[in-house]
């Protein structure tokens, strides 16, 4: 009876031991498991910092396409819809502008216009600093160079350039406003929905989609509209002055190939980034000034989630094995 009682003990002993030992075991491998992962994002980090301290102390990229390296062309990109919040904005374009006229090497700047417009607002701020500058350094060149489209907004602010370059088939123009929506009063009437709309305000709903128009809000916005219609003028005429030939079209919003555009004096004549900056300007190397910070944070925004939704799926993965 002793002797089996001892077996028992023993038994039981071993059990709790091998259990000791893979608890144990396990806690090992679970430390070294999170000793690797916490090098690989130490590493990734410092792989992360070290392409940030990159960027920010080369924060130009240059083209060099031989010539005197002494001077360069600044690149400025105007692409993409114009707007706050987007690649294309005024604080960008702007911040773009200052400092390649800052950098004493930059002989010239090159607008690179690939835009279909956007904000009015955004489009006006860029055209008056470019204006700006010209005033300060009439001296200093400002070309617009298009690559597939210059309209409304974008050929607002290339007209503020010294001169507009296009390619044949380059789509320029579009001097007009709109403003767009949808109305859908008289379907909520075949399916029987009632609107319920409780405003502070006489004019508080005015556009409302889902409630029929008002001659006098329509008359309102339409007023509206061409104010700033008028004003897109304004500065398409400041900008191009006499170059521009009278055409009962001009100012209706339609876009022309870039070859209509130089009958029409909209813009000036065939060019490329490289014919302008080569000849014109006289400095062929060409280094890019427009700012990349929005781009550099969307990488980061990405690679941060991609990382976040992978370490989190390994961690759920580990705890279900």
């Amino acid at each position: 009876m002793d002797n089996q009682n001892k077996t028992d003990v023993s038994h039981e002993a071993g059990w709790e031991r091998e259990v000791i030992e893979k608890l144990a075991f396990a806690a090992v491998t679970e430390q070294r498991r999170a000793r690797r992962w916490s090098v690989f994002f130490k590493s990734l980090m410092f792989v992360y910092l070290l392409a940030i301290f990159g960027v920010a102390v080369y924060p130009k990229f240059s083209q060099n396409i031989g010539g005197d390296s002494k001077y360069h062309t600044a690149v400025i990109d105007v692409v993409g819809m114009i707007a706050e919040g987007q690649n294309a904005n005024a604080d960008s374009i702007i911040e773009s502008l200052r400092d390649a006229v800052k950098d004493e090497k930059t002989k010239g700047i090159i607008l690179h216009a690939n835009s279909p417009g956007g904000s009015p607002v955004q489009s006006s701020y860029v055209f008056d600093e470019i204006r700006k500058i010209k005033k300060e350094r009439p001296d200093f060149p400002i070309y617009a160079v298009v690559s597939d489209i210059c309209a409304s907004g974008c050929y607002y602010i290339a007209s503020a350039a010294d001169k507009i370059f296009v390619n044949p088939s380059s789509l320029v123009g579009s001097i007009g406003v709109l403003m767009d929506g949808f109305g859908f009063v008289d379907v909520m009437q075949k399916l029987g929905v009632e609107r319920r709309l409780l405003t502070a305000g006489a004019h508080k709903a005015m556009l409302d989609p889902f409630s029929p128009s008002k001659e006098e809000e329509t008359q309102y916005i339409q007023s509206l509209l061409n104010q700033v219609h008028q004003q897109f003028i304004g500065a398409v005429k400041a900008g191009r002055g006499d170059r521009l030939k009278e055409s009962p079209e001009l100012f209706s919003g339609l876009v022309w190939t870039g070859e209509e555009g130089i009958k029409l004096g909209i813009v000036d004549a065939v060019g490329t980034q490289d014919s302008v900056a080569k000849e014109l300007i006289g400095a062929e190397t060409r280094v890019d000034f427009s700012q990349q910070e929005h781009l550099l944070d969307k990488i980061a925004g990405k690679l941060g989630a991609s990382f976040g939704q992978a370490f989190s799926s390994m961690v759920q993965g580990a705890s279900l094995h």
